[in-house]
């Protein structure tokens, strides 16, 4: 996967990936509009299919809202790479299928609008802009067929 990269710092929060006066809703095209929107209000109008999501330490801290790693897949973000997350977000990310990548050095080297390419296999992260290359841990194959699948419902509903 290949996308622009949308760059955060440290402890982004839940409140502010989707802020609470838009829980109302579950539709997840309705979140992709509000995505962002309190740190970031040209997001949602900027972000493009396939781009990256990058942060520093502690993405996704705060309540544990579902809602917040949903709004970002909805969105069109392919990947999040951060320095590290909240482990709730991890899960809750994991359990929809959105792809998130701990890589300190690739969440420091990379700036907003470089070009970013991701291997969820090998782990692989290659700021293509700068030529540099990172290395994550790459997700066992039973967690690709997990993202592949949509997430953990859809993976477990597929092996009835």
């Amino acid at each position: 996967m290949k996308g622009t990269a949308h760059k955060y710092g440290d402890n982004v929060d839940t409140d502010v990936i989707i802020p609470a006066r838009h829980l109302n809703t579950s539709d997840p095209a309705e979140l992709a509009a509000h995505c962002m929107e309190d740190i970031d209000a040209s997001f949602a109008a900027r972000v493009q299919y396939g781009d990256m999501l990058v942060a520093g330490r502690n993405f996704g801290c705060g309540s544990s809202r579902e809602h917040a790693p949903l709004a970002i897949k909805a969105s069109g973000v392919a990947c999040v790479i951060a320095e590290s997350f909240a482990r709730i977000f991890y899960r809750n990310a994991l359990n929809i299928g959105l792809p998130i990548l701990e890589c300190p050095a690739a969440a420091s080297a990379i700036s907003a609008e470089d070009e970013v390419s991701v291997d969820l296999e090998t782990g692989e992260i290659v700021n293509c802009t700068t030529g540099l290359h990172f290395s994550a841990e790459p997700f066992p194959p039973f967690m690709m067929d997990l993202i592949a699948s949509g997430g953990l419902a859809a993976y477990l509903k597929g092996r009835k």
